[in-house]
């Protein structure tokens, strides 16, 4: 009796695919929402493998969090399971001797945005860092807002760049955004004079002005203060060390909101804005530009010159040479009409 076997499934594709979105469009803008991937090329040592969880933690909704990879897998796997689901970039971290690198590239054609990571931090070593750290389970239900500095330069590659991460992000509408989904911020200062990208991951928060921290906490918690050991409850209004917040005052740091936002935050009050790190950090330094996904010519290049430029330069000297050539005409045309001349007399 014939037997029939069946055909092995692509485990990679049903990975990826299983309870994961479709092509999605924003409901209020009607754009494309970009999605993308988070995942490493070659193998990684430990702290750099929790950085990339950390960049997938900082994408998200709109990436695959537990994103199953294996050695096998290659690029055109990552690319034929991207275009089903409307992935539109690959963040691809890799290791070499000498440094780790982060690519950004954009699907299914490029570019490809090369950047040397130079120093880095974890998102856990933010936190240790920090007194009171801040990480509420509702704060990666919304996409960070993007922020770029200092990139104005009219350089090519750093125009490049603003309109990559631009795009790497869900777009904003101002008159329609809700505050309250407006609670992460991911920003990038370049710096001219040293080349180097300073990229940060802040947490938002507002915090009504004139109100003392414990007056704060028992209208955003619902919690009824223990007074059993105070005379008055205007000890525990002025109780020393509970005053409002000088730095609540500075007037840099405040907006005044055209909406409710909680309890403590009402419309047309002044609020505070503070910003909390929450990580990862890291130093960048744009090395490379590739016109295609990871391949394709060369736009910029740090260390020695772009293909483009190479084609600018000799487009250059072929013009060059087309104006020797077209002088050296010239003249040879003048002296044969000498020596007609000559000829005739």
């Amino acid at each position: 009796m014939a037997r029939f076997r069946n055909k092995k499934k692509n485990v990679f594709a049903k990975n990826v695919l299983k309870k994961q979105p479709m092509m999605g469009v924003d409901h209020i803008t009607g754009d494309k929402i970009p999605k993308s991937f988070v995942f490493s090329r070659g193998k990684l040592p430990p702290p750099l493998r929790q950085l990339q969880m950390d960049l997938r933690k900082l994408m998200l909704p709109y990436t695959a969090l537990k994103l199953k990879e294996k050695k096998r897998n290659n690029l055109k796997d990552f690319l034929n399971v991207s275009g089903p689901m409307g992935v539109t970039h690959f963040l691809i971290v890799s290791k070499t001797e000498s440094a780790p690198y982060l690519r950004v590239a954009k699907t299914p054609q490029g570019p490809t945005l090369t950047f040397k990571i130079h120093e880095y931090s974890l998102a856990a070593d933010i936190a240790q860092s920090q007194l009171r750290p801040r990480c509420p389970q509702d704060l990666f239900k919304n996409s960070p807002l993007i922020v770029l500095s200092g990139f104005g330069t009219g350089d090519q590659h750093l125009k490049l760049t603003t309109v990559v991460f631009q795009n790497i992000f869900p777009a904003i509408d101002i008159n329609t955004v809700k505050l309250s989904t407006c609670q992460r911020i991911v920003l990038l200062n370049y710096n001219k004079d040293t080349k180097l990208i300073d990229f940060r991951h802040y947490s938002i928060r507002l915090q009504p002005l004139g109100v003392s921290r414990k007056i704060r906490k028992v209208i955003q918690k619902h919690e009824v203060p223990d007074l059993r050991n105070l005379q008055d409850v205007s000890d525990f209004v002025t109780k020393a060390g509970y005053g409002s917040e000088s730095e609540a005052d500075d007037e840099a740091a405040t907006v005044s909101l055209p909406t409710d936002l909680g309890r403590a935050n009402r419309k047309s009050t002044q609020s505070a804005v503070r910003l909390q790190e929450i990580g990862p950090r890291m130093t960048l330094q744009l090395v490379k530009v590739e016109e295609g996904l990871c391949s394709g010519s060369v736009i910029f290049n740090e260390g020695g010159v772009s293909d483009a430029k190479k084609k600018q330069e000799t487009k250059q000297v072929e013009d060059e040479d087309d104006e020797v050539s077209e002088d050296d005409r010239e003249e040879e045309e003048e002296e044969e009409e000498e020596e007609v001349e000559m000829e005739e007399n």
